[in-house]
């Protein structure tokens, strides 16, 4: 965990400032990822929110930002799917359809957390180090593009509004920090340019068109005993996934460690990793959360604004929850082409 007291004033500003930019760049990941398994968009900000805040406190590698992913929620889809098929057949349909695949959903995430938390007390963490650099310079490529790729999906629709944005966002985050590093160029980026389209009035997409959050204003992860928990069949048809779900996390996680290892010139915990990660997502089973990994792209976010301490990371999980519980109004007004501008810049730096 950090101590506050060790922080030195210019840490805890950057910290602070790098969390709020990576807090609302969770928030598109984490409903897209939530509509890949088929679940409401609160589900994934909810892990966004408790697995960040848990491996910030307890995770690795300071700064390392974690929350719902593509590459665990593809896992999930199957589960989805048969989950859903298993309680059709039992009757279930609408609202209760629903609930039922995320107590599915929700029990993976147990059962993948305990794996996890099993895999750091065994110290298997520590093979990481095994990795030779060249693997880890090819997943990081690897990613960069996929992140890339996973923006143009963003433009089907939009006109030359949507380009102009992502234009002056990638701008911003280029020249910026060549005149200050006072402010993190990601910050400046979604307060100039959300002030810019809601007073020219501008038509461009952004985050309240997404999914509509105002009906999640005011609410907080609840905690709750999935029914699942206690059903040997609804255990035999989950733990395979969990299983997948456990090591994909552990993988993604641990190389995300490895590459802000390289790019901090300091070195993290692979097992103490595995440990925050399990912790998180059993967590995240008991609040209605799928489980997750670390995030490659929003960690270098993270990095790249200054955000190196444990509190960037406490920032962005607790930021998170501000935005979607309280206020949610701003939040919606928010162009994706800001943060689509801002992850862009973030694949070709990553190169």
């Amino acid at each position: 965990m950090f101590n506050i007291k060790n922080y030195k004033t210019d840490n805890i500003k950057n910290d602070i400032l790098s969390g709020l930019v990576v807090a609302v760049a969770l928030v598109p990941e984490a409903i897209a990822f939530s509509f890949i398994v088929g679940v409401n968009p609160i589900v994934g900000l909810y892990t966004a929110f408790i697995l960040g805040l848990i491996t910030s406190l307890f995770g690795g590698k300071p700064g390392m930002i974690s929350g719902a992913t593509g590459s665990v929620a593809v896992v999930l889809v199957g589960l989805a799917i048969e989950s859903s098929a298993y309680l059709k057949a039992h009757g279930a349909t609408g609202d209760d359809l629903a609930l039922g695949v995320l107590s599915f959903i929700a029990l993976s995430a147990i059962l993948a957390g305990i794996i996890q938390m099993l895999f750091g007390f065994l110290k298997f963490g520590k093979f990481i180090r095994l990795v030779p650099l060249p693997a880890i310079y090819g997943f990081v490529n690897g990613l960069a593009i996929v992140i890339a790729m996973a923006q143009f999906k963003f433009f089907a629709g939009e006109g030359w509004q949507m380009y102009a944005i992502v234009i002056a966002a990638m701008a911003i985050m280029y020249f910026l920090p060549k005149i200050t590093k006072a402010i993190p160029a990601g910050l400046v980026a979604i307060v100039v340019l959300t002030l810019l389209v809601y007073f020219l009035q501008l038509e461009t997409k952004n985050i309240g068109d997404l999914a509509n959050l105002s009906q999640y204003k005011g609410q907080l992860p609840q905690f709750s005993i999935p029914d699942t928990l206690f059903s040997l069949e609804a255990l035999k048809m989950t733990l395979p996934y969990a299983v997948i779900a456990a090591l994909v996390g552990l993988i993604e996680s641990l190389l995300t460690l490895a590459v802000l290892d390289e790019i901090s010139g300091t070195r993290g915990s692979g097992n103490k990793e595995c440990v925050a990660l399990g912790l998180g997502n059993f967590t995240c089973g008991f609040f209605g959360a799928m489980p997750g990994c670390a995030m490659i792209g929003q960690s270098i976010i993270n990095y790249t604004s200054g955000g190196l301490g444990r509190l960037s990371s406490f920032t962005a999980a607790v930021g998170l929850m501000i935005l979607v519980a309280f206020l949610t109004d701003t939040l919606q007004l928010i162009p994706i082409g800001v943060l689509v501008g801002i992850m862009f810049m973030v694949s070709i730096g990553t190169f």
